[in-house]
């Protein structure tokens, strides 16, 4: 069955391939998008406009603690004494620059599947074959991947609640690097 990606394409079955096909999409896009803003100045270049992802903010369903102890121990992330925690993107020692993409899927996309969450958070991970070992020999479950795409290695998780995680281990985009 085909069907439509998030954004908007037509993509090959569910799964995989419909993945591949996004992480290419908004690699094309955001090739494209740089290409044009080199060419001229447009409203995305011009002051008075978003610059970055400044933070990520969400509720727990049920005990908020507990849920900032599950990412703390499986994923690293270490709450401060304040209760929340900065990735430092000066430190990330990825070789692709350091990007954040920012997308709205199609509202009857399955792309979150099997979350019933209506957004996914994306962690950009160090050691990919090292953080999925870690969660297995914890016992849990891998949804999906590894996958190697041109822009880097991701698989998938969820966490106590439900809402499906995409890591990725970031690479400069080279063709070399799918598998």
């Amino acid at each position: 069955m085909r069907r439509v990606s998030p954004c908007g394409a037509l993509t090959a079955p569910a799964g995989r391939t419909a993945m591949r096909t996004l992480s290419a999409l908004l690699a094309v896009s955001l090739t494209a998008a740089s290409a044009i803003s080199m060419a001229e100045e447009t409203t995305a270049t011009s002051p008075g406009r978003v610059t970055g992802v400044g933070g990520v903010f969400f509720l727990a369903n049920e005990d908020n603690k507990a849920l900032a102890q599950w990412y703390a121990e499986h994923l690293g992330i270490t709450p401060e004494p304040w209760g929340g925690v900065v990735l430092n993107w000066q430190k990330d020692q990825a070789d692709d620059g350091g990007m954040t993409v920012w997308h709205i899927g199609a509202a009857d996309s399955d792309w979150f599947a099997p979350s019933t969450a209506r957004f996914m958070i994306n962690y950009r991970v160090d050691d990919m074959a090292a953080l999925l070992a870690k969660l297995r020999r914890a016992g849990i479950p891998i949804l999906d991947g590894p996958e190697y795409h041109e822009n880097g290695v991701f698989a998938w998780i969820q966490d106590p609640e439900g809402n499906k995680i995409e890591l990725w281990e970031p690479m400069a985009w080279d063709e070399k690097n799918k598998r």
